[in-house]
Formats: structure tokens, C-alpha cells, sequence
């Protein structure tokens, strides 16, 4: 981090930087740990157009989050624009390897949180998927919302950017007609919105934190489709999470139907890699 960018962040904090460390911040933005006189804080550094919407998006989800008193997430100190992006500074939680007990406790608490719910489903803003725009419109309607908000806006996406051909993606009516037959009337849940394992911290005390949110009101199963598709998460955490909100039936079929949204998300933002899955799930349930 250069000199200059650390002063002018110091003066936002109201504490001048000694130090600063690079971390590994996943794959959107830089980060760094911001040692103070007394502290540590945490700042993702981005240099896109879209970097400061996309850090007052993740701190607005961070802050609902944890108006649900259920789940803890890191202190927002902030979202400072610069020369070049901007940068989004929160408290250091220090983590550990997560041990059963503690995915126990943030299994339930993901459930307590889940029950968070809302008369639409959707969110009040726009926000992001990684660093791709994510619609959030009101609708009445869950699977009306999965389409239109979710699933065709990736669809395009992989069109424009030639991942997918029209051939390859399936009509409004088919979509509508596969998850209208195995997707239940829900309350909409209060979700993380892209609740893989990177997204989720568990403190020296055992306490679970989550980052990095993309929230909105949906379906409960989203965030725990999302959970199944890379791992890391273990039976104590499901256990706990059903033992609050028991499932539902059919939730094995409708889990590979949420997992298609982050398995075009991946697409979008990773290339052709993704392109087997995608169309894997496309040919098992939509032809």
C-alpha cells in the first residue's frame, strides 16, 4: 500500500497506520490488516468503478445482518472513496479452525437468523454476487423472484460474454414450470446471500461471524445450497440448523436448481470452467 493511501485512510480511522500487512482477501479485492497505536483493522481495497456501491452494498448487508441479533459480523468502520475505487474498513475478528461445537452454534444461530422474515421477497437496493450487480426488485412471488431476479439476469450474462448460447438456456416457461412443480410457498428468510465457506469466520472464542453478504429475503435453502457446493461445512452445522428449521420435503431436488444461480455466478466471474456444471444441472432438470 502506498504511503499517501495509507495516510489518507489513517485520517478516515482518526489513528495513524504503523503498519500495514497483505492478506489473502479472496478473489475481488486486495486486503490488507491496518495495525494502529491500539488496534487492528481490517480494509478491502478495490480499484473498480464500481467499488465504492459495491462496499456500501456489503456494509449495508453486514449491518442488517446484525440488527437480527442472532449472527455476528465484523464493526463497519466505514466505506472511504479514493483516487482510484475505494476502500471498506471493518473490525479484525482473529479466527481459528472451526471445531463441532462451534458449527454447531452457528448452525442454529444461521436458523435463528433464517427466521428473520419479511411480507416480499427481495431487498431495498440492488447489490453484489462477487462484483457482478445482483437485482433485488420486489416480488410477492419466490419463484417469480428466482427467475426474473436471479437466474435470467446470469443466463444473460453468460450469453453476452458467450459462455452460453440461447440453445443452451431454457425458456421463461420451462423455468417457470420445473420450479413451480418442486418449489414450495415460503416466508421469505432474511439470507447471507453467498454462504460458501470463505464467507464465514469462527472467532478465537468460538464465536461465528459472517463477511462478505449479498443479502436479500428468499428462500432459507438458498444459503444452504449455496453451503453444499463447495463444502466446508460440517454435520454439526446441519444438524443444529434443522433440528430449529426442520426441512422440507423435496430439498435434495430443489438444491441443485439453487445451486445453478452460484454455478452461473461462477461462470461469469471464472470462465468456461464452470460450463460443465451449469449445463449439467441444466440437461438433469430442465430438458
Amino acid at each position: 500500500m502506498k504511503p499517501e493511501l495509507k495516510d489518507s485512510i489513517g485520517l478516515h480511522l482518526g489513528a495513524k497506520i504503523k503498519n500495514c500487512v497483505p492478506v489473502s482477501g479472496g478473489d475481488i479485492s486486495r486486503a490488507f490488516v491496518l495495525y494502529t497505536a491500539s488496534d487492528r483493522v481490517f480494509c478491502k481495497l478495490n480499484s473498480s468503478l464500481t467499488a465504492k456501491s459495491m462496499f456500501e452494498a456489503e456494509a449495508d448487508g453486514l449491518k442488517a445482518i446484525t440488527k437480527t441479533k442472532t449472527l455476528k459480523t465484523p464493526f463497519v468502520y466505514g466505506v472511504k472513496e479514493l483516487d482510484e475505487g475505494a476502500c471498506l474498513l471493518m473490525e479484525y475478528v482473529t479466527s481459528k479452525s472451526p471445531e463441532s461445537k462451534d458449527m454447531e452454534i452457528f448452525g442454529a444461530q444461521l436458523a435463528a437468523m433464517h427466521q428473520n422474515s419479511s411480507d416480499y421477497y427481495g431487498w431495498e437496493n440492488p447489490n453484489f454476487i462477487g462484483n457482478l450487480p445482483q437485482s433485488n426488485q420486489k416480488h410477492d412471488n419466490w419463484i417469480s423472484f428466482y427467475i426474473k431476479e436471479r437466474l435470467s439476469p446470469q443466463f444473460q450474462a453468460a450469453i453476452d460474454r458467450k459462455y452460453l448460447t440461447k440453445n443452451d438456456v431454457p425458456g421463461i416457461e420451462k423455468l417457470q414450470t420445473v420450479i413451480t412443480s418442486c418449489c414450495p410457498d415460503v416466508n421469505s428468510s432474511l439470507l447471507h446471500g453467498d454462504l460458501w465457506s470463505g464467507n464465514y469466520l469462527i472467532a478465537e472464542n468460538g464465536e461465528p461471524y459472517l463477511i462478505d453478504p449479498a443479502v436479500y429475503f428468499g428462500h432459507s435453502e438458498i444459503d444452504l445450497s449455496m453451503s453444499r457446493l463447495f463444502g466446508g461445512f460440517s454435520s454439526s452445522f446441519y444438524s443444529a440448523y434443522f433440528e430449529i428449521n426442520p426441512s422440507l420435503p423435496g430439498e435434495s431436488n430443489r438444491m441443485a436448481i439453487y445451486q445453478l444461480y452460484y454455478l452461473l455466478v461462477h461462470l461469469n466471474l471464472f470462465g468456461k470452467s464452470y460450463y460443465k456444471s451449469v449445463m449439467e444441472i441444466l440437461k438433469a432438470h430442465f430438458q
